[in-house]
């Protein structure tokens, strides 16, 4: 079973050029680390500033996939058992149905399963 790892990206109220450096430093220690699957805590922008987090990391997302590092990536208002799209993710990853995101269509979250090194 892949265990879940979770950063908090929106800890502290960074910028987004930190946001993103984060991100990128903590996809790197994971896949060294052999971690699969990341919960990535951006916020939802409640604050005025978790939106902008938000789309910035789902954007950086989108680039760690099309350069290789990034295989899935499920957000968190799409982590529920009623998206087709992620059924056989879910049975890939068991481990992803015990989280306490799924269900929540929590805008929240990011999860982005890694490819392994």
């Amino acid at each position: 079973m892949s265990k879940i790892k979770t950063i908090v990206i929106k800890e502290g109220m960074p910028s987004i050029d930190e946001a993103r450096k984060k991100l990128i430093s903590e996809i790197e220690i994971a896949r060294n680390a052999g971690v699969r699957i990341l919960k990535i805590v951006h916020g939802y922008g409640s604050s005025g500033v978790g939106g902008a987090l938000r789309l910035a990391i789902r954007k950086s997302l989108n680039y760690r996939k099309k350069d290789g590092q990034v295989e899935i990536i499920i957000y968190g208002e799409r982590f529920n058992r009623n998206n087709e799209d992620i059924k056989p993710t879910m049975k890939r990853y068991p481990s992803l149905n015990t989280d306490s995101d799924y269900n929540r269509n929590n805008e929240g979250v990011t999860i982005a399963i890694l490819k392994s090194k």
